[in-house]
């Protein structure tokens, strides 16, 4: 075992230092495999790996330990579905056309290709096999496809960002997990949802809140029962000024149980312990028999394993003794009980950093950014974003759990972009490991949908997360532009947000990884190009003076304004121009993230028409304003 880890490392070591062997594309640019997603064969003998840097499915043979065959895809590989015969393998590729690959599993050919949306990911198959969800992350809705007839049946409108789903032993539910928060930033509660859609009516039945701070949900496994929905997700503490990192101060990471039941939040734990964050959760597995539920951490390179009826168990109790407080208060007519002090959560347990100790394992992997799971029998199979690589963990080896490193291949060496994306999310460079750069900036470093009061411009003035797309090419930084450029953002952020110091070529890393995030294609564009209303907007932009600030190809001319929006410690205060450029995936709006649509943007929150002149458009002219601008 020993050995086959110090194989493995040598080779991520050799790697990093180019001593291996380089794999490029036609136009030489380095192909990572960065493994996203994995499915077993029924007969276990098989694991199906999406390759989303190669644009490729691998076959795994657990048996051999090698790949076997790998299977080239027209984009992005996200997620499998696999029918329970193993006949078909349905394939997510990600694009502003998404497609489900068909894949026949006897020749490793596609042998259809059918039409979803904008970010297809997480297909989820119904149990008798007949219908295939797929969630189209960026338009915002999941499609339905008949299988057999091989077409759409239907595309179901849900919240913000569908990221993962899963699906009842029944076939009556789908539960389709919203990555981030939707609704304005300064609401009283800020929070990811879980959407729970009826199959046989095709709507939504009831969206799920997570606990307020919930964004980054990367996770959701239905329990074999059905009983249970077990997700992962980030658990912000947005609302106190960014001082320190110690207990979790600013960002935990956390597991959320949905009772099945009632569909109904039973409560949410933290993977974290009191001094070691468990930053970034990921993929959510449970074993076949449902005793054990497996977390993977993205940004620590870990693995949580826990106990189930012991989970269960804990949380009733903590559930019984907090009523049996909350009668006592209600009895003495005494301030107290139900989140009174705590949380919105009569137990206490989202506050609870040792709530999992003698329950849960933390089991450190080979490699580096774990994002994906599949359980075959005892044994966890874990993929590696960053190292192209698999660990291996057997959950009849416990408490002492080992692992294996499995190779995928060789590792082509790490360029200076690839290591700063590794850097941007790994928890390991910072302080106690609570969070990445990725924590706040998830998605390629997007935005968590959060207000923070960082410090940099005063305390008690809390500013909405900025994409860091183009930042560099966009100075001043930050919201009030108080950093020059992005770079020294870059580095005051790993100085006063990860309350780390690093050598210089780590920020210098970060910098090349952000300068090479590109746009995505807005969802509002018709086949790339310009709906009829936002043709319409386009000349209304002009008219309300909105290019007066928003020109040129990146729509800034990088200054600072009072438009008016300012509030309470920043009344009157000057904000820096934001780029247009994929602003529709960027809400909510304005510094402090009041405005939840463009459309407030242009009319609720625009006094006096110092944020363009709106006042004398008509509804129809907004709404292809807002068109417009949302297309960009």
């Amino acid at each position: 075992m020993q050995f086959m880890k110090d194989i493995f490392l040598i080779t991520v070591f050799l790697s990093l230092i180019g001593l291996t062997s380089i794999t490029t594309n036609c136009a030489g640019a380095v192909n990572y495999f960065s493994p996203q997603a994995l499915v077993s064969s029924e007969d276990e003998n098989l694991l199906y790996v999406a390759e989303g840097g190669a644009k490729q499915v691998a076959v795994f043979n657990t048996q051999s330990g090698k790949v076997i065959k790998t299977i080239a895809l027209p984009a992005e590989p996200t997620g499998f579905a696999l029918t329970e015969d193993g006949a078909y393998l349905y394939v997510t590729c990600a694009a502003p056309k998404g497609r489900v690959c068909v894949i026949e599993t006897d020749t490793n050919r596609i042998i259809k290709r059918i039409p979803v949306g904008h970010g297809a990911r997480s297909p989820v198959l119904s149990p008798d096999g007949k219908m295939l969800y797929v969630c189209n992350r960026f338009s915002n809705d999941v499609s339905v496809i008949n299988i057999k007839e091989n077409k759409h049946v239907a595309r179901i409108k849900v919240l913000r960002e569908p990221f993962v789903a899963g699906i009842t032993p029944d076939g009556k539910w789908l539960y389709v997990g919203n990555h981030l928060p939707d609704g304005p930033a300064n609401a009283e509660s800020v929070a990811s949802k879980v959407c729970v859609i009826n199959t046989k009516t095709m709507d939504v039945d009831v969206s799920i809140s997570l606990p307020n701070g919930s964004t980054g949900l990367c996770g959701l496994a239905v329990s074999p029962d059905g009983r249970y929905v077990y997700v992962s997700h980030i658990l912000a503490r947005y609302t106190v000024p960014t001082t320190q990192l110690e207990r979790g101060w600013m960002n935990t990471n956390a597991l959320s149980i949905i009772d099945g039941s009632d569909k109904k939040l039973l409560d949410t734990v933290l993977l974290d312990d009191v001094d070691n964050g468990a930053a970034n959760p990921w993929a959510v597995c449970c074993t076949r028999d449902g005793k054990y539920v497996c977390v993977t951490h993205a940004g620590t390179g870990e693995l949580s394993i826990i106990d189930v009826p012991a989970l269960l168990d804990k949380i009733r109790d903590y559930q019984s003794s907090a009523k049996k407080a909350q009668e006592r208060a209600e009895r003495q007519d005494e301030p107290g009980g139900y989140g009174s002090t705590l949380s919105a959560f009569p137990t206490g347990i989202p506050n609870e950093l040792s709530f999992l100790y003698g329950i849960r394992h933390r089991v450190k992997l080979c490699g580096k950014g774990p994002r994906a799971l599949a359980i075959i029998g005892s044994k966890v199979y874990v993929a590696e974003y960053f190292t192209d690589s698999m660990t291996l963990v057997d959950l009849n080896k416990r408490p002492r759990y080992e692992t294996v490193a499995l190779s995928l291949g060789r590792t082509p060496r790490m360029t200076v972009e690839r290591r700063g994306e590794m850097l941007f999310n790994d928890a390991s460079i910072c302080f106690q490991k609570w969070q990445s750069c990725a924590s706040c900036h998830p998605g390629q470093g997007r935005t968590d949908g959060l207000n923070w009061d960082l410090l940099n411009d005063g305390i008690g003035n809390p500013k909405n997360t900025k994409s860091m797309l183009l930042a560099h090419k966009t100075p001043p930084a930050m919201i009030t532009g108080v950093r020059d450029r992005a770079e020294a953002a870059v580095r005051t952020g790993i100085k006063h947000i990860l309350f780390s110091v690093r050598p210089e070529e780590d920020a210098v890393a970060i910098d090349e990884y952000l300068k090479s995030l590109k746009p995505l294609p807005s969802p509002y564009l018709v086949k790339g190009k310009l709906s009829k209303s936002a043709k319409r907007g386009r000349k209304i932009f002009e008219k309300a003076e909105c290019a007066r600030c928003h020109k040129g190809p990146l729509y800034t001319d990088l200054q600072k304004y009072n438009v008016g929006a300012g509030e309470g410690m920043d009344k009157d205060r000057e904000f820096d121009t934001p780029s247009l450029v994929e602003i529709w995936r960027t809400a909510p709006y304005l510094y402090d993230g009041r405005a939840a649509t463009m459309k407030e943007v242009l009319t609720k929150y625009n006094p006096g028409d110092k944020h363009g002149v709106t006042s004398n458009l008509s509804e129809k002219e907004i709404g292809d304003l807002a068109e417009f601008v949302l297309s960009r």
